[in-house]
């Protein structure tokens, strides 16, 4: 997966937004003004910061090399994936997934209404 086609599966969530808030070489994508994922646009390979379910963040990074806990980001709570030929796009299009509904599900009841 590349930027062109990560930023496609992003914006393509409902009330998804992109800005650089951190700088012109970090693309932040949100949902109602929460981040779920951070892209990191200067790094090769390609590497993300994803919103994780702490249990299953510390499967990934014990099943793949290119999931590590979130750079600059609580290591609990946050993973980056590094886009490499070990994870699929499948994968990837999972962990993307898992990080927009965990900031759906924290959201206040009145704006994960507006959502559905």
């Amino acid at each position: 997966m590349n930027i062109e086609a990560l930023r496609e599966y992003c914006l393509s969530k409902k009330a998804v937004t992109e800005d650089f808030p951190f700088g012109e070489t970090t693309l932040v994508f949100r949902v109602k003004e929460k981040i779920f994922l951070l892209v990191a646009l200067d790094a090769q390979p390609l590497r993300f910061n994803a919103k994780c379910d702490p249990e299953k963040a510390i499967e990934l990074r014990e099943e793949y090399d290119a999931i590590k806990p979130g750079y600059h980001m609580n290591k609990k709570h946050w993973n980056t994936i590094v886009i490499d030929s070990s994870i699929s796009a499948k994968l990837i299009k999972e962990i993307i997934d898992d990080s927009y509904d965990l900031i759906i599900q924290s959201l206040p009841k009145k704006l994960r209404e507006e959502l559905l």
